[in-house]
C-alpha cells in the first residue's frame, strides 16, 4: 500500500480538527436546533433553545469551546496511513489541550489522577479503517461524559424483534432524562457482537441529520423513534417541551442467530464532529462527516 504524502504534519491537522469540532457546531445540527425553536410553544423550552443557539454563535465568534466539557476525543482514521500517525494524533491532542484550550478530562480510572493533557494509558482512542483510497481521512468525535454515561447495551431475545428494539431505545432515552443535555441525537447499533454493537451506536452519531438512511427499514425505525421520543414531553434539558431529540441514527450488522444485541449512545445538543481529508494536493476540512 502506498502511503499518502502528508502536506501538513498530522499534529497540526489534529489541532485544527479539534478547534473546528469544539468551536463550531455542524451546520445540520444548527439547522435542527433552529427548526426546533420554530415549533416549540412552551416558554421554558423556547428559552432553553435560545440560550443554546446564542451560546453556539458566541463560541464560533470568539473561537472558544461551545461547552465546558470538551469530552474525550474519539478518532477514526480511514484510507492509507502508517503507524506513525498515532504519535501525530497524540501530539495534536496534547497541543490542542494547551492552545485552544480544551479541558483536561482524562484521569486514571482507579486513582482518579488527572493526566493533564487528555492522554494517558490507552489514549487517544483511535479506530483504524484501512482502505485502498487515494487519501487519508482523520475524523474526530469529541464525546462528553453527560451523554456518554447514558450509554446502554442489551442482549435481546431474537423474538423481541423491532418492537423490543423500539421499547429499549425509548426507555433508555427517557430514563436518561436531562442528564445528556437534550435535545439529543440518538445513535443506535443493532446486531454484531456486544462490542461491535456499542461501536456502531457511537459511529451512528457521525451521520449528518440531513442524510437519509439508505436502508428503508432502518429509516422507518428512525422516523418512528423520532416521533415517539419527541411526543414524550421530556423536552430541552429535560424541562418539558416538544423537542427531546434532534434525530435518531441507526446502524446494523449481521449477528448470531441466537442473539439480538442493541446499543444506544446518546449525543448531547452539542454533538460535535469534524474531519480532515488529506490528499497529495492538500487538506480539506469538513463537518459533514460520512464514515
Amino acid at each position: 500500500m502506498t502511503v499518502i504524502k502528508l502536506s501538513e504534519p498530522v499534529e497540526d491537522i489534529v489541532v485544527n480538527l479539534l478547534r473546528l469540532a469544539n468551536t463550531k457546531l455542524p451546520a445540520d445540527v444548527g439547522w435542527a436546533l433552529e427548526a426546533a425553536a420554530g415549533w416549540e410553544t412552551g416558554e421554558v423550552a423556547y428559552t432553553q433553545l435560545g440560550a443554546i443557539m446564542e451560546n453556539v454563535k458566541k463560541a464560533e465568534h470568539l473561537g472558544l469551546p461551545m461547552c465546558q466539557d470538551t469530552g474525550i476525543p474519539v478518532f477514526y482514521v480511514r484510507g492509507r496511513f502508517d503507524s506513525t500517525i498515532a504519535k501525530g494524533i497524540a501530539d495534536g491532542v496534547a497541543r490542542a489541550t494547551r492552545q485552544i484550550p480544551l479541558r483536561p478530562n482524562t484521569v486514571d480510572p482507579i486513582t482518579r489522577e488527572n493526566y493533564g493533557d487528555n492522554l494517558g494509558e490507552g489514549m487517544p482512542l483511535i479506530h483504524y479503517i484501512p482502505t485502498d483510497d487515494d487519501f487519508t481521512e482523520i475524523t474526530v468525535l469529541p464525546k462528553g461524559a453527560g451523554s456518554e454515561n447514558m450509554t446502554r447495551l442489551v442482549m435481546l431475545n431474537p423474538a423481541d424483534g423491532v418492537e423490543g428494539i423500539r421499547r429499549f431505545v425509548v426507555d433508555v432515552v427517557l430514563d436518561a432524562g436531562g442528564r445528556p443535555c437534550p435535545p439529543s441525537i440518538v445513535g443506535v447499533g443493532i446486531g454484531g457482537t456486544s462490542d461491535r454493537c456499542v461501536e456502531m451506536a457511537k459511529e451512528a452519531l457521525l451521520t449528518p441529520l440531513d442524510e437519509e438512511n439508505s436502508d428503508p427499514t432502518l429509516r422507518k425505525m428512525e422516523e418512528d423513534l423520532f416521533v415517539a421520543l419527541n411526543g414524550s414531553g421530556l423536552g430541552p434539558m429535560g424541562l418539558g417541551g416538544a423537542t427531546t431529540v434532534l434525530g435518531v441514527r441507526i446502524r446494523k450488522c449481521a449477528c448470531h442467530t441466537a442473539s439480538l444485541p442493541v446499543a444506544v449512545n446518546i449525543g448531547c445538543w452539542a454533538t460535535r464532529r469534524a474531519s480532515a481529508r488529506i490528499t497529495d494536493h492538500g487538506v480539506e476540512y469538513s463537518q459533514g462527516v460520512r464514515l
